[in-house]
């Protein structure tokens, strides 16, 4: 007899279809995995018979087969044993003449027979629900999270006795309790920044744009406190958005299963002394999600942006220009979302003052030039807003409150959202070029033409500020980009002088 168990194979956040299927014939009792699976995979047989053991489940005095198909997709986790335990089970007298068609089951299962939660339980209720399962066994800890797919039977389970008990009817399964509920997260308020109109109108046009922002300036000037404002400027993600970002939390391992189906735009913030693994991802065996993937149709902050090594600053290229990152290992080729926006802040130098006019810069020529070397000409090309800083004067530090809070700039940047959203269904930073440019005057390419000639912007620099004057266009309400919005757009173009 031969019965077969749903389940999936995870690479990256796409899930692969797997039938487990088990089979008793002659030779020596044991367990025996086939179909590329890995070091933790085989070691599986040893964790099934112990817990047969433990909850006084026979297992057929002879050799039993699993096989993993297709052989061609490697397996890897712990998350195969319950469907290996399962079908080895609906081979024998415990769960005779229980149907098990189109059962499917995830989770690591103990020596004592308890079934524990595993990363990438989501992916894997995304492919149960394509494969049209009737049944999905989880760990009760991640029930609710597998209940964000609409459409699938999820039952949550403690132990084996408890799916198999739930299998012959013996035992009711629980009712779902539905998936966590939407929610946003608290982020800071605008109104909390003095000072700085520069810094705000460009951070408004980076939000309405999706555009990727640099802020150089000395320590203190609220280069930080601006960034972590970006998130309370942008809308809410749509329903599959927060679908794909809680997807990447949970192959990450770091997505609790009761947590709420957050709606807010994730905001990374890696420390400069992040490692490129931990960055972009990787790691041994099969490659994690780095912060690039965290961070996916949101925010990624890199705070001292100069202090990060150049090689690992320049692995941002590709992924920031294709929204996705291409992880090649022996083990396979992996592929992780990153549609993120771009923050950096930096000092203009290792001291911060070069700058400054309150104190004195105490770095070495050499120093300075070192440290500026770090970002490379073609990942500063590709940073659309490029503003500099100044340190707040005493009477912005003593005066009122002067400036927008971020629900009054929100509204406005929803609006120049939903008017790009409505003209090509996507932001101005994603939209077509040949579509961008057909919302220009001929004027306003001419002038953009003469600047690129006098400051020697690149063909993509011209291209990245036709689009930020196609924002400032929507956020002042303009329908065809004009020479003003060209202005404005060069102007955020212009690399700081610290860093020419």
């Amino acid at each position: 007899m031969t019965a077969i168990i749903g389940t999936a194979a995870i690479a990256g956040v796409r899930p692969h279809a797997v039938e487990v299927e088990a089979s008793s014939g002659g030779g020596l009792p044991g367990v025996r995995i086939v179909g590329l699976p890995d070091t933790a995979v085989r070691e599986a047989s040893d964790r099934v018979r112990a817990a047969c053991r433990a909850a006084n489940f026979s297992l057929p005095g002879e050799l039993i087969v699993v096989n993993l198909a297709p052989a061609g997709v490697r397996k890897s986790g712990g998350g195969f044993d319950l469907p290996v335990i399962l079908a080895i089970l609906a081979t024998t007298a415990t769960l005779k003449g229980v149907p098990v068609d189109g059962v499917w089951a995830v989770g690591e299962v103990g020596l004592d027979g308890a079934v524990r939660p595993t990363p990438g339980t989501l992916p894997v209720a995304v492919a149960a629900q394509r494969a049209g399962a009737r049944l999905l066994f989880v760990a009760t800890e991640v029930a609710r999270e597998a209940q964000l797919v609409e459409g699938l039977d999820v039952v949550g389970v403690s132990s084996v006795t408890e799916a198999v008990g739930v299998l012959k009817g013996e035992l009711c399964a629980a009712e779902p309790s539905g998936p966590p509920p939407v929610a946003g997260r608290p982020v800071p308020d605008m109104c909390d920044v003095r000072g700085q109109p520069v810094a705000r109108r460009a951070l408004e046009v980076a939000a309405a744009g999706g555009h990727h922002l640099l802020m150089v300036g000395p320590p203190g000037c609220g280069k930080s406190m601006l960034a972590k404002r970006l998130p309370g400027l942008l809308p809410d993600l749509s329903n599959r958005q927060a679908l794909e970002v809680a997807t990447v939390r949970s192959v990450a391992g770091i997505r609790a299963g009761d947590e709420a189906l957050d709606v807010t735009p994730p905001f990374r913030e890696p420390h400069h002394t992040t490692s490129l693994a931990g960055l972009i991802g990787g790691g041994s065996g099969v490659p994690r999600p780095g912060e690039l993937s965290l961070a996916h149709h949101g925010i990624l902050f890199m705070d001292e942006f100069l202090e990060t090594p150049r090689w690992i600053l320049d692995a941002l290229r590709e992924p920031l220009e294709n929204g996705r990152v291409i992880l090649n290992r022996a083990v396979g080729s992996i592929t992780y979302p990153c549609r993120v926006q771009l923050v950096a802040a930096t000092n203009p130098c290792p001291c911060g003052y070069v700058t400054s006019n309150a104190r004195s810069c105490r770095c070495r020529p050499d120093m300075v030039t070192r440290y500026r070397s770090r970002l490379s000409g073609p990942l500063l090309d590709r940073i659309d807003v490029q503003i500099e800083l100044q340190a707040l004067a005493a009477q912005e530090l003593l005066g009122p409150a002067d400036g927008e809070s971020s629900g009054v700039v929100a509204k406005r940047v929803l609006a120049a959202r939903g008017t790009a959203t409505d003209r090509w269904g996507t932001t101005v930073a994603r939209a077509a070029t040949a579509a961008v440019r057909g919302t220009a005057t001929d004027t306003a390419v001419r002038r953009l033409v003469r600047a690129v000639e006098v400051l020697g912007f690149s063909a993509r620099a011209f291209d990245r500020c036709l689009r930020v004057a196609r924002t400032i266009a929507d956020l002042d309400g303009v329908e065809v980009v004009g020479a003003d919005q060209i202005d404005e757009a060069v102007a955020y173009r212009l690399p700081p002088d610290v860093l020419r």
